[in-house]
């Protein structure tokens, strides 16, 4: 229908002419609350926000004389890191003399690596840029978070019942 008629009808009836689609031949328009229509994407929206999942990376460095408690310190660390979601980026940082031994903290990355094998995937291999060496670590896909079953399958405390 011609225009002038749509702009009538759409306010016999106290809505809005909306154009959908201006380039398809004629143009498509829609006789439509405009307020209300921007209100329900304005929600759709913010509802959408609410369930993202913002995903940070977490650094963790290491040094190449890194002590076995403090690697398993750190390790910890990592998987508790994944186990939330973020990306972690394993460091080694060098220096002084220790620049001439970059495969000591090649050795360590991959050890981190293959002792995290089943909790995380590297998605870079060891890669060294100036004076630090690193990988970036993020969650195996398909795994649930770890925390959450433990807690729900934990025994009940029996019940006692006097006599």
């Amino acid at each position: 229908m011609p225009p002038p008629q749509a702009i009538a009808i759409a306010k016999q009836k106290g809505l809005d002419l909306v154009e959908i689609s201006p380039t398809a031949v004629p143009p498509v328009c829609r006789i439509m609350d405009f307020g209300k229509y921007q209100y329900q994407e304005q929600k759709r929206t913010r509802e959408a926000k609410k369930h993202q999942r913002v995903i940070e990376v977490k650094e963790i460095k290491f040094r190449p004389k890194v002590d076995e408690h403090d690697y398993q310190f750190k390790k910890k660390h990592i998987e508790r890191f994944l186990g939330e979601g973020d990306k972690v980026k394993a460091t080694i940082f060098f220096r002084g003399r220790e620049m001439a031994h970059p495969d000591i903290g090649q050795r360590i990355l991959e050890r981190l690596m293959n002792d995290l094998a089943e909790v995380a995937t590297p998605e870079t291999h060891p890669r060294m840029e100036g004076n630090q060496m690193h990988v970036i670590l993020s969650q195996r896909t398909g795994r649930k978070t770890a925390a959450k079953p433990r807690m729900q399958d934990a025994p009940e405390p029996a019940a006692t019942t006097e006599e």
